[in-house]
């Protein structure tokens, strides 16, 4: 039996794609994320916990913008019909795809059922698996800014954390201790204003440990403490690879579902339109499977739900074996507890991989006869074990393991305008204003300066996909933000123009503009 610990973290985000019209993109993304991600999550984790023979522990980030979504009323009243609608249009599956068809129709009734239980409202559900002790819930900067890019104007940054703190602690009851920072990304100095805000660990990629001063002792298999008192975890790729791979890990499996093949692109088009889908777009109604390697989306087989179950089976066993000889080579090497961190975004579980859900649900039921021992970060941290002191290194989880994917020839252009745009905010800021009206303007600025930075747009950019809608989300709320910082001068605004702003970006409603209040000089 391995004498070890296993930690696995998941990071659940979404930017904030609130629209005040009904049947947006932007709007599927969060919808599919709750349908095949978030709901049957809480039903893995609810199930577990109720299990006396588990004893189930996962880290979850929920960050601040999904926080918002899943917390507005005007999106949660929609979910009901938007999983309507593809009730009905699931009736128009091609036959030979009956068991495939029959298994979505289940998931979106139990859906369905799961959101009226709960009355739309996800975070109850959360916060009890917090209490109980089977979730560490950690927060994430505010709109997932990519903080290394922001660090020129360490206010920004700084404005990002406190935001994110405070939503947390609104949203949720508890102010959050850990933190998924954006892409993992670090820079020097920022453990400090991690601390200064109340927080006290984070995870990095293995190198950001490894290429730390000095070394760590036990490399990634043990946390380690800045100076400045924050603790750091390195990420275990032997314990992720072969979970997020579509490739060379279990999700390639030709039995698993397939993503990309999705009923949406093959209805014609007057039957989308009649429902409020504008173009041909997923739907999240996929009734196929991998098929074998480099199989040509039009060849794709029939999904067989019963066939991928005994997958998952196989699969959790053969995850679960692997970390337990790990963990024990690891014993015979080490004088200290090992521990594996395995981190992954929340939504390879579900969406990118629809048996992702099931798979978590083998390795609780399974882990006890494994002898491995889940647990949270805070878990690991509580035991008081003494940390070796350690200056991380910058770095990310992002391709090329550095910032290099957040700053190039598609996205750089961006950088300047968030810097202008920040500064701009701190100088305001710390010239103050004289009436409430002008607060509340600065207020709503500091909303579309946050919005503007949101590294998924910069992601989108690069990736090469969507990026009208990414570049135009830059723009409009930088061009908002300009346009409130001018009215704050005495400049008129459009008559309704305002409060259609307020309707559409009412997030964050604690936030405090004084967060971008100039900091010192550093020494």
């Amino acid at each position: 039996m391995a004498t070890g610990d296993l930690a696995l973290v998941l990071h659940a985000h979404l930017p904030y794609v609130h629209s005040s019209e009904p049947g947006s993109l932007e709007e599927d993304w969060y919808f599919q994320a709750l349908l095949e991600c978030y709901l049957p999550l809480l039903d893995v984790l609810e199930s577990a916990a109720a299990d006396p023979r588990q004893r189930p522990r996962l880290s979850m980030g929920l960050s601040p913008t999904l926080l918002s979504l899943l917390s507005n009323a005007e999106l949660s009243a929609r979910f009901g019909p938007w999983v309507a609608v593809r009730q009905e249009l699931l009736q128009q599956a091609p036959a030979g795809h009956a068991n495939a068809a029959a298994d979505v129709a289940q998931l979106l009734s139990r859906a369905s059922q799961a959101w009226a239980l709960c009355g739309g409202d996800l975070l109850p559900r959360f916060q009890r698996l917090q209490q109980a002790g089977v979730l560490d819930l950690l927060t994430c900067a505010a709109t997932h800014g990519y903080l290394p890019l922001l660090r020129d104007c360490p206010e920004a940054v700084r404005a990002q954390l406190l935001t994110a703190v405070r939503e947390h602690q609104r949203l949720l009851g508890v102010r959050p201790q850990g933190i998924w920072l954006p892409e993992c990304a670090f820079y020097e100095g920022l453990d400090r204003l991690l601390v200064s805000c109340g927080l006290r660990y984070a995870i990095l990629d293995a190198h950001g440990l490894l290429h730390g001063q000095p070394r760590p002792r036990y490399g990634v298999y043990a946390p380690v403490c800045t100076p400045a008192g924050m603790a750091f975890f390195g990420r275990d790729s032997e314990s992720t690879l072969p979970v997020w791979s579509a490739r060379d890990g279990y999700p390639g499996d030709p039995h698993y579902r397939e993503f990309h093949r999705d009923l949406g692109w093959d209805l014609p088009a007057d039957e989308l339109e009649q429902r409020g889908i504008p173009c041909a777009r997923p739907l999240g109604l996929k009734l196929h499977r991998v098929s074998e390697r480099d199989c040509n989306l039009d060849s794709k087989q029939p999904y067989e739900p019963e066939e991928a179950r005994r997958c998952v089976q196989r699969d959790g066993q053969h995850f679960l074996q692997g970390r337990a000889r790990h963990l024990q080579r690891l014993e015979g090497a080490m004088d200290r507890r090992p521990l594996l961190v395995a981190p992954f975004d929340a939504e390879l579980f579900g969406h990118w991989w629809y048996e992702g859900p099931q798979f978590l649900g083998e390795v609780f039921r399974q882990a006890p006869a494994a002898g491995v021992d889940l647990v949270t970060l805070r878990d690991t941290l509580s035991r008081g074990n003494a940390l070796q002191l350690c200056q991380p290194s910058p770095s990310s989880w992002g391709q090329g393991g550095y910032h290099n994917y957040w700053l190039n020839d598609s996205n750089a252009w961006v950088i300047p305008e968030w810097n202008r745009a920040s500064r701009a905010m701190v100088e305001r800021v710390s010239r103050g204003v004289g009436s409430e009206a002008a607060r509340e303007l600065l207020d709503q600025a500091g909303r579309e300066l946050l919005l503007a930075q949101s590294s998924d747009w910069s992601f989108i950019l690069r990736a090469g996909t969507t990026t009208d809608l990414a570049r135009e989300r830059i723009q409009r709320h930088l061009g908002r933000f300009w346009t409130l910082l001018q009215a704050i001068d005495g400049t008129p605004l459009p008559p309704g123009w305002l409060e259609a702003v307020r309707r559409e970006d009412a997030l964050f409603p604690l936030l405090n503009a004084a967060d971008w209040t100039r900091l010192p000089a550093a020494p």
